[in-house]
């Protein structure tokens, strides 16, 4: 049996075979997954520039993209045709007014270039000491072939592959792979009334109107989902038929009993449908949804403790150190009561203490051991898992989650994810999960306040900072970079210590970013735990962090450059303590996209509102962070869009697993293996 890929097909010829694609450009699109002309032809375009109107030089306005025809009335050259750096202006007029275009390295292009002669000219406009100017364009003879006028495609950036390249690129592999093998049944496409894949491909790379990217679009993301639910489908029957292991959830009273609360409604409801799965004889796989505060690890406790009762072992896994740490902290304070043995797992320990820690593990005297990715490693053997327990959901995949389970006898798993998802979105994501949502927050969760700060606000709101340290309180700042940079207005981490060091010198201050040495970011932010650090600049690598009670204030910097919901889980770093805590927004953009996310969070705590909001602004991938599973980015908004596409996909992905259960028959070769490519070898298809 193969999985559709026949070496005498176009569709797999590398695209070292095309022009000007040498070792450096080859190695560049392998980087990026791209290795035949087929790999080409799916790396879709992300949107299309609408080049079909000349826009006038006099009504061209600064950050407007426009296509400009106009003469060249005068040029201004001073270097050789080979002469590096030397740049190129031209003065272009074409009755309504007249621009300025600049070629920084104009040596290349200075020969294309004639005074008097028309072009055609596509770029955005800024301003220059109050002059219209464009920055390198890109520009043809009108009705030469490489005409710049059309609906153009524009594609995900490659470093190292410029734009233009990547569609000439594409527009040849066209070219080399004029007819591309339909790989979804007849049927399918019938029933669904989809377009055959030999017309997608012409119109999402070379649409002549937009309309025309609609229907090829639609057969996209429903192929796309096909192949997610197939695998999804696939995942669930693989565990079919394995029992798992019983957990008896009604000595949970007892731990219940001694908690100095009790549950949320919302905590309630996710219980109920937890007990359910671990009473049954069928092995739990579930995500807890559940925004920063809502309740989820007093959940993953009440479980534990179950567990533990019934005679089987727990593993918790954190995705860094620092949060195992806290979390083992937080856990044998809470089961110090019970006597339950616990381990803590990472890989810093020395061999003396590994040992000893894989041991007790081994021989059932550890009832839960908390840990990293460490105890995916081979050498950590159970005696008795029973429950499986991953934090922060979105950095494991289903690979880990696997290897887990494999460390037992088909144990319970439980994935929890302080990232809000809406629930279309969620299904689509972790559909080989069943999802609980913990709606409610604890009662007396004090909101926290928070504020848009413009640039003529700030003294104030660094005098806020002042007061609120000289209580004794701690702050975050929050910064989008860590070093200057010529290229992105904002403030980096660096140059914000700088000024907060200058401001605040009778304070504590740190900086902190990803970049750092693991055990140089723990040691940090065990100080600021500690108390012993003020404020703490930082880049979004605190936005998982550990609970730090005292800090009361969050500042996100440059906020426009932020993300919905990324912000949503920054702001939740603070709050954790009885003091009123704050979140302060520093925008200094009057883009009304910016503006209107400023305000979105500024008026919600609903950390679900606030991701759907983040889909209709800025899209998924914002929420996701990067792409998962191999999916689109564009997949999600689509889904919005149109919602009856998922239950489609479902519907047919259905019918194809029940005519062919393991994918075996020839015209689902290449569905098979888009499905073992998607999950990576995770999925059982022998």
């Amino acid at each position: 049996m193969t999985d559709g890929k026949n070496e005498k097909d176009p569709e797999n010829r590398p695209v070292s075979d095309l022009p000007g694609v040498g070792p450096k450009k080859t190695e560049v699109f392998r980087r990026h997954g791209i290795l035949t002309m087929g790999d080409l032809l799916r790396n879709y375009p992300v949107r299309y520039e609408d080049r079909t109107h000349v826009t006038p030089i006099g009504e061209c306005r600064p950050g407007d993209a426009v296509l400009l025809e106009a003469d060249v009335l005068s040029r201004r050259y001073s270097g050789y045709r080979y002469g590096g750096k030397s740049p190129l202006t031209l003065l272009l007029g074409d009755g309504s007014g007249n621009i300025e275009v600049v070629f920084f390295q104009g040596s290349y292009i200075s020969q294309y270039f004639h005074v008097g002669k028309t072009y055609i000219f596509y770029g955005k406009i800024s301003e220059n000491r109050g002059k219209l100017q464009m920055i390198h364009p890109e520009f043809h003879i009108p009705g030469d072939k490489n005409d710049l006028r059309g609906f153009v495609p524009v594609y995900k950036q490659i470093p190292g592959i410029s734009e233009k390249e990547i569609r000439s690129l594409t527009q040849r592999a066209l070219e080399i792979v004029p007819d591309p093998k339909e790989w979804l049944p007849e049927e399918i496409l019938d029933q669904y009334h989809l377009m055959p894949a030999r017309e997608v491909v012409r119109k999402i790379h070379s649409p002549s109107a937009l309309v025309e990217t609609e229907e090829a679009r639609k057969r996209l993301i429903f192929e796309q989902l096909l192949t997610l639910e197939t695998a999804v489908l696939l995942l669930r029957s693989n565990r079919e038929g394995e029992d798992g292991i019983r957990i008896r959830t009604e000595s949970s009273e007892i731990f219940r009993s001694g908690l100095p609360f009790s549950f949320t409604s919302g905590q309630e409801h996710a219980w109920k449908e937890i007990a359910g799965d671990l009473d049954s004889n069928r092995a739990m796989n579930r995500l807890i949804q559940g925004d920063v505060g809502s309740g989820k690890t007093i959940l993953a406790e009440t479980a534990i403790y179950c567990a533990a009762e019934s005679g089987c072992q727990s593993v918790f896994m954190a995705p860094t150190e620092l949060l195992a740490k806290q979390h083992f902290k937080t856990l044998r304070n809470d089961f110090s009561r019970f006597g339950f043995h616990m381990d803590l797992l990472t890989g810093n320990l020395n061999k003396k203490e590994r040992d000893s820690v894989l041991e007790r593990l081994k021989t059932g005297e550890t009832d839960l051991i908390v840990g990293t990715h460490a105890v995916l490693q081979p050498d950590v053997v159970f005696h008795n898992l029973g429950l499986v327990i991953t934090d922060e959901q979105h950095r494991f995949g289903v690979s880990q989650r696997r290897t887990l389970r494999e460390k037992g006898r088909n144990p319970n798993v439980m994935v929890m994810t302080a990232t809000p998802i809406p629930r279309t979105l969620a299904v689509v994501l972790y559909g080989d999960l069943d999802i609980s949502v913990i709606d409610s927050m604890p009662a007396g969760r004090k909101t926290i306040l928070t504020y848009i700060v413009t640039p003529r606000k700030r003294e104030g709101a660094m005098g806020f900072l002042r007061k609120q340290m000289q209580e004794g309180h701690q702050i975050y700042i929050v910064c989008p970079l860590i070093e200057e940079s010529e290229s992105i207005d904002a403030k980096s981490a660096e140059e914000e210590y700088d000024e907060i060091k200058e401001r605040f010198p009778e304070f504590r201050t740190a900086v902190l970013y990803g970049s750092m040495k693991q055990d140089e970011k723990d040691q940090i932010m065990e100080r600021f735990a500690a108390g012993e650090i003020d404020l703490l600049v930082s880049t979004v690598v605190i936005e998982v962090g550990i609970d730090v009670p005292n800090a009361t204030v969050m500042v996100i910097e440059n906020c426009e450059r932020f993300g919905l919901s990324q912000m949503h889980q920054l702001r939740g770093r603070v709050g954790r303590g009885d003091a009123q805590s704050y979140c302060l927004l520093m925008l200094h953009s009057a883009e009304e996209q910016a503006v209107a996310r400023a305000k979105t969070l500024k008026s919600s705590s609903d950390g679900f509102a606030i991701a759907e909001a983040d889909l209709r602004l800025r899209g998924p991938g914002e929420i996701f962070g990067t792409r998962q599973h191999g999916l689109p980015e564009n997949i999600f908004s689509e889904i919005q869009q149109n919602p009856e596409i998922v239950r489609s996909a479902k519907e047919a992905a259905a019918a194809v697993l029940e005519r062919d259960p393991l994918l075996q028959e020839s015209g689902h070769a290449f569905l098979r293996r888009r499905v073992r490519e998607l999950f990576h070898g995770d999925i059982k298809l022998d």
